[in-house]
């Protein structure tokens, strides 16, 4: 004791970092361990969570569903008509993103996709008249996931539209719209008659040319592509520009050898050049096929959805069914085109963050350095993001892998006792739609997941799993 008293006093210091700055200025020398209490400090959740860390069975559910999830093949397989694929689509449902939500509670672009859809359809000759029919009741929502399908921003998905078929040799099938580039787009909620020709172009020329191109190939492996894609610099969420020309590639020489007139064909393959993101849609049917493998394993804390509608952020977890674990939609940190502040901004809102979900996107920003300059931040940003997603998921990918990481493979399979447990956060790559409908895309940047959706899956799980 004496020898401690009089000698240099050395600390270690847990949690406050006060502690820490007062030791030091008076002369100690101290080593700050930064640490905060799991779930923020919620005692219930806390308990759970010392129950469930290294519970056999929920390890042994999640090497079963990592382990599935890691196996799928998705291939693009083909075309479709939403009414003709999807059996529980009605005649007069619109399908969006997110978790569960009615027009009253939707955010303006989501009202303004909607909007826009049932002039699309013909269901109303005007917006107002549109916007009556969609508060009647006479429209029945619901999310896309509840389809098998995923759509970026507002994600909206009629029964005219044309969809991507993904799927599998296991039968499995996954959905999404077509991508129609940036700017004035129904996804960001535009619904004027430039967005309108286009959605019209994109059912009556875009799809048949390629639906005729991919019978000729005979599907695109998907996996392959886009492990290729992030080697090029891609992280197949907001930056999918070397997908993109990687899919034209594959599908070009089909597209001139189909029966479809030169002129279309010049149409075609110019709006493909000219729109960067239009693999998006496909990555994101693809994330959902690999993840929809991972649900359903009794006992698995695995992630298998994060979606958002504008409103409420929700989670599924591969263990806990069809339940959605929600929490108020954040802010998105980020870039504005000129003339907009994020006083204009939507809040967080689209299914795109399937692509996190599937270890791509945010957790795979090491891969693509110039993401920065659309979402903001460092090149040093996106290494560090990829370091630190590690940390709250179950293992890496076995394909996607990151170069500026010495080829380690991309972070996958969040887990929510990883995420409650360290207060981490998964950070997700997106655009940012204006906050009223009609207007469109007005930025793009970054986001987090809100630690509240795991934490009641965790409740929720230890609920499961006691006797």
């Amino acid at each position: 004791m004496p020898s401690l008293l009089q000698g240099k006093l050395a600390v270690l210091n847990v949690g406050l970092g006060r502690f820490a700055e007062a030791i030091s200025a008076a002369g100690g020398v101290v080593t700050h361990l930064a640490w905060t209490p799991p779930a923020h400090g919620d005692a219930g959740a806390g308990m759970a969570l010392a129950r469930l860390v290294n519970h056999p069975v929920i390890e042994k559910a999640n090497q079963r569903a990592f382990d599935a999830f890691l196996a799928v093949s998705p291939v693009l397989r083909g075309v479709g008509r939403a009414r003709t694929l999807l059996p529980k689509m009605t005649d007069r449902t619109l399908l969006h993103a997110g978790p569960p939500i009615e027009w009253a509670r939707m955010c303006g672009p989501m009202q303004g996709a909607i909007t826009g859809a049932i002039l699309y359809e013909g269901w109303a000759s005007d917006a107002e008249s549109a916007r009556a029919q969609a508060a009647s009741g006479q429209i029945k929502f619901e999310p896309c996931h509840h389809h098998d399908c995923v759509g970026p921003m507002a994600g909206i998905i009629s029964p005219s539209m044309p969809l991507w078929i993904v799927g599998d040799d296991a039968g499995r099938r996954a959905y999404s719209n077509f991508n129609e580039g940036l700017g004035k787009a129904l996804r960001f909620g535009a619904y004027g008659t430039p967005v309108l020709s286009r959605l019209r172009w994109l059912e009556t020329k875009l799809a048949p040319a390629l639906e005729s191109a991919l019978s000729l190939v005979g599907g695109v492996e998907l996996k392959p592509l886009m492990a290729q894609a992030l080697l090029m610099g891609d992280e197949v969420h907001n930056r999918n520009a070397a997908a993109s020309g990687l899919l034209l590639r594959r599908l070009a020489s089909a597209l001139v050898r189909s029966q479809e007139p030169s002129d279309k064909i010049s149409e075609v393959l110019d709006f493909i050049a000219g729109n960067e993101h239009f693999f998006l849609n496909i990555s994101m049917a693809a994330c959902k096929l690999m993840l929809d493998a991972a649900h359903g394993v009794a006992g698995s804390s695995m992630v298998t959805a994060m979606a958002r509608n504008g409103v409420e952020f929700g989670i599924r977890v591969s263990g806990l069914g069809e339940r959605w674990f929600t929490a108020n939609a954040g802010a998105v940190n980020g870039l504005y085109f000129a003339g907009y502040s994020e006083a204009d901004a939507a809040r967080d809102l689209g299914d795109s963050a399937i692509t996190e979900t599937a270890g791509l996107g945010g957790f795979s920003m090491a891969a693509a350095p110039a993401i920065v300059k659309f979402v903001g931040g460092s090149a040093r940003d996106a290494t560090t993001n990829s370091r630190i997603m590690r940390a709250i998921t179950l293992g890496e990918s076995n394909i996607f892998q990151l170069p500026a990481l010495d080829f380690q493979g991309a972070p996958s399979g969040i887990d929510v006792r990883a995420v409650v447990d360290t207060g981490i956060e998964p950070v997700i790559n997106t655009g940012i739609a204006h906050r009223e409908a009609g207007v469109g895309q007005i930025g793009a940047g970054l986001t987090r997941a809100p630690l509240a959706c795991f934490v009641q899956a965790v409740t929720a799980l230890d609920k499961e799993l006691s006797p």
